[in-house]
């Protein structure tokens, strides 16, 4: 994962941060806000360890810092992340990969506190050291801990010397009124950053209300629309609004138009020129031009809703497929991706063929991710396509291929696989034993149990052999048990240790198939010299006499 991309998504896990401790405080833990508002932090985290096994937070007054970088800043008093942690004495936190779901809820418990600060007795640091974290850990300055009161009255008083933007604006408008002799002597108060963002974000929403009202006139303007030169000019006007619309991340905007565009085409008494130029309009917003200006808007970290893109995407035709697959090898970052992703889930079933020639593409990532989208539709048509790229020279596609055609099932799939157990890399091996667990037929039952009764079975690493066995627990019928039962009976004079290696994955499967009746044999070998035998037999016998 590229620097940038560490940022971003540490930047995305402090605004799950600052949404969820408010939403925490606000909601039950049985309402599904508060479920969802977890479970959102929760996957911010996952995205993380994807390509990191911690999170380490750098913590100072007014920011938080990532490797040297700035994740987080306020000046605010209240409702300061960064200021509640750092008055408490914290300047490190931790966040370990095997971090749970319930870790991560106390967590937030705590944090959501900063809002009744005067009726909690305890602080932060002992907050934190009573729930015992295992995957959250922190460095405490001891001065602090040791001068706390003197220490948090000098942070926020530090704090109270700034003036707040809010109160630079206050006195320019206060001195604004003042008389013309008085206004001489005032000094022009210069507008920071927060005061641009407002005034942006009210021109922002004026811009919006009009175009809302100019598509409402163009609708009007659509319907009594006579002639073919009519329809053509109000539908470009259409296209502009969604241009524009598209450029200052609208979704919302160019979903409402092509709603009403769909009812058009819907509608029985509307005309077939009226009909044929709405969907000229739904077309294009699936479009290259489109297209490619939100692939724009989401490597530049506009955040877009779930929802509304979702909504977006409903109204999108299948020609909108390429354009997307277009995009998918060009973005930054992994949330874009996965938007882009989830869009070519829902859209590919409208194309297979389409969708398919992405696994001719000379990047391996967008070919993986084109397998990816297949898995996840589940359309047996794209087995054909898929069986061509079982050669591919990455592993890691080899790999998406290879569980997807496990998935998939369907004609040829056998016969791929198989070849794919003699490949040179284990992890190609491995990936289609568990292609073949995966299918659960006769034929591939067939497969393993003439791979582990080959005479050269004996020469493989004992952990591949291991999932093999691993693997023949899918089927638990007497034609396996029977294997089982001579492999364990089977004596040699030769090879002994690779002999017990395979009655221990014997023993082994035994245990995880269930039968009982194993129990007399399994017995014989619990004593044995082999220290190997001796620890799975026992296991296998421990699981059948208990049942787990």
């Amino acid at each position: 994962m590229e620097l940038s991309e560490e940022i971003k998504a540490t930047k995305d896990i402090i605004q799950a941060f600052l949404k969820s401790k408010k939403m925490i405080r606000m909601y039950p833990p049985n309402n599904p806000i508060y479920v969802k508002t977890l479970e959102d932090c929760y996957s911010k985290f996952k995205n993380f360890n994807y390509y990191k096994d911690m999170l380490v937070l750098k913590i100072k007054q007014n920011e938080i810092l990532y490797d040297s970088e700035q994740v987080y800043s306020s000046v605010e008093k209240e409702d300061n992340l960064a200021l509640f942690f750092f008055k408490d004495g914290l300047r490190e936190i931790t966040f370990r990969q095997g971090l749970t779901s319930e870790e991560l809820e106390e967590f937030l418990k705590i944090i959501s506190l900063d809002y009744d600060r005067e009726v909690v007795d305890d602080d932060l640091v002992t907050m934190l050291w009573e729930k015992d974290f295992q995957n959250i850990q922190y460095i405490v300055d001891d001065a602090v801990l040791a001068d706390e009161e003197d220490y948090e009255a000098k942070a926020v008083a530090e704090l109270e010397e700034k003036a707040t933007e809010e109160d630079d604006l206050h006195k320019a408008y206060e001195d604004a009124f003042k008389k013309e002799e008085e206004i001489k002597e005032v000094s022009i108060v210069p507008l920071t950053d927060n005061d641009l963002q407002l005034l942006s974000g009210e021109l922002t929403k004026d811009s919006q209300d009009k175009i809302g009202k100019l598509n409402n006139m163009l609708f009007e303007l659509l319907y009594i629309a006579e002639t073919l030169p009519d329809y053509s000019e109000v539908i470009g006007f259409f296209m502009n609004s969604i241009d524009y619309s598209i450029r200052h991340g609208d979704i919302q905007m160019v979903t409402n138009v092509m709603a009403k565009m769909k009812q058009i085409t819907d509608d029985k008494s509307a005309s077939e020129d009226m009909k044929k130029h709405a969907k000229r309009v739904i077309l294009f917003a699936g479009s290259d031009q489109i297209v490619s200006l939100i692939g724009e808007i989401l490597d530049s970290g506009h955040e877009i809703e779930e929802k509304i893109f979702e909504d977006f995407i409903k109204f999108l035709d299948k020609s909108s497929i390429m354009p997307f697959m277009k995009i998918l090898g060009e973005l930054n970052t992994i949330h874009s991706r996965k938007i882009v992703i989830d869009a070519l889930i829902f859209l590919g079933p409208k194309d297979i063929m389409t969708l398919a020639t992405g696994l001719n593409d000379s990047r391996w990532y967008v070919v993986r991710n084109i397998i990816y989208i297949l898995r996840k539709i589940g359309d047996k048509r794209a087995v054909d396509y898929l069986l061509r790229t079982v050669k591919h020279g990455d592993i890691r596609v080899k790999k998406e291929v290879i569980r997807t055609l496990g998935e998939l099932g369907g004609a040829g799939v056998i016969k791929a696989l198989k070849d794919c157990l003699e490949d040179p890399e284990l992890q190609v091996r491995s990936a289609a034993l568990r292609a073949f667990g995966n299918i659960a037929s006769e034929a591939a039952k067939r497969i393993i149990m003439d791979r582990i009764s080959d005479k050269y079975f004996k020469d493989k690493d004992f952990e591949e052999k291991k999932e093999y066995f691993e693997v023949l627990t899918r089927w638990k019928d007497n034609e396996v048990y029977n294997l089982l039962m001579e492999i364990m009976k089977k004596s040699t004079f030769w090879g002994r240790s690779k002999s017990y290696e395979d009655k221990a994955c014997a023993a082994y499967c035994l245990g995880l198939i269930g039968n009982k009746e194993a129990l007399s044999i399994l017995n014989k070998f619990k004593n044995s010299s082999n220290n190997l035998l001796r620890e799975y037999t026992y296991s296998a016998i421990h699981r059948l006499e208990h049942g787990r």
